[in-house]
């Protein structure tokens, strides 16, 4: 039966979307399976066994000495690199109020979001200590910067909802795994790329929780996902774009290949597109196709952006090269 009289019109009838708490309990079960999945794969590590505690000495108020640049084994790259990454650590506080507004504080959701918060922690923790002892920034501006920066907080206002959060969580966890990866390499220093190699292991961990939570959601809900998918890529940024001297660091990590579009476009969008299979579906309807097809055309201009962008970095880096070869006759 269909439930129409006679005389009502044979009309496709319109299927509301599911309300957040539909989706949460309708998605419950996968949370509760990617969580398991989750606790049986994360190494358990400490964030003092990867800081090197003898190069440690005292500052002034101690008795030492203060910091002074000269101090410093880091390139202008990897402290702009980590200065950056440890202050977008740092806004956890941030993070945790808005994953739990798009999750409940309730059964596998409530303890994902605890898990997940208390592993974020260890990466600010480890790249503080390992920064402070080495003296590869300057502690007093860190600090400013930290205090600024988590005054401030970071706020999503274009990510309301469990699938516009999950979506991009999803984008933002594989980026910080290829900067935190990108970042060690540029560090020259093979305990900062063990240290950043071992944030990047947890990053790539979260990223799959979310990602498969995302997969779930479309099957359950495709042109709901597709639009949530769609509308965060479009208008994605990273979630440090609030700090101080934001552009200034990701301008000179993006010169310097630490994460720039062509990365953000190949490394990570793609990558996740692939997995959600967003351009071999066949199961959305007007909406979900109207959306694929916005997405489509923003992939296809961002592929022009990248190209450009390259081009200009070659003139930079060839530019800078000539300015060093000729300041050292």
């Amino acid at each position: 039966m269909c439930g129409l009289s006679h005389n009502q019109p044979t009309e496709a009838v319109l299927v509301s979307d599911l309300t957040q708490l539909q989706l949460l309990k309708e998605l419950e079960p996968v949370a509760e399976n990617e969580l398991n999945r989750h606790l049986s794969l994360a190494r358990e590590w400490h964030p003092h066994d990867y800081v090197p505690w003898d190069q440690a000495r005292n500052f002034a108020a101690m008795g030492g000495e203060d910091w002074e640049p000269e101090q410093s084994q880091l390139s202008e790259v990897a402290k702009a690199a980590m200065t950056l990454n440890l202050l977008t650590e740092d806004n956890l506080p941030s993070y945790h109020r808005e994953i739990t507004d798009y999750f409940s504080p309730d059964g596998a959701w409530g303890t994902w979001v605890g898990r997940w918060t208390a592993e974020e922690n260890r990466h600010g923790i480890v790249m503080r200590d390992y920064l402070v002892v080495t003296r590869g920034v300057d502690p007093v501006a860190l600090e400013r910067d930290r205090m600024t920066n988590m005054t401030k907080g970071a706020h999503s206002d274009d990510l309301s909802g469990l699938l516009k959060g999950v979506a991009y969580v999803t984008v933002q966890e594989l980026g910080t795994r290829v900067s935190h990866r990108n970042t060690g390499k540029a560090c020259n220093d093979p305990v900062a790329d063990r240290m950043l190699q071992r944030i990047a292991a947890d990053e790539n961990l979260h990223m799959i929780f979310y990602r498969n939570i995302c997969a779930a959601a479309l099957e359950l809900a495709p042109d709901q996902a597709m639009e949530a998918i769609t509308s965060v890529l479009v208008n994605f940024d990273m979630p440090g774009i609030g700090m101080p001297n934001f552009r200034k660091m990701s301008l000179i990590m993006a010169k310097h290949g630490i994460y720039d579009i062509r990365q953000h476009l190949d490394d990570v969008v793609w990558p996740v597109m692939r997995k959600w299979n967003i351009f071999e579906r066949n199961d959305f309807g007007a909406r979900g196709e109207k959306a694929r097809e916005e997405l489509a055309a923003f992939l296809e201009q961002t592929e022009l952006d990248a190209k450009r962008f390259e081009e200009q970095r070659e003139r930079f880096l060839a530019r800078e090269a000539a300015r060093r070869e000729k300041a050292s006759v």
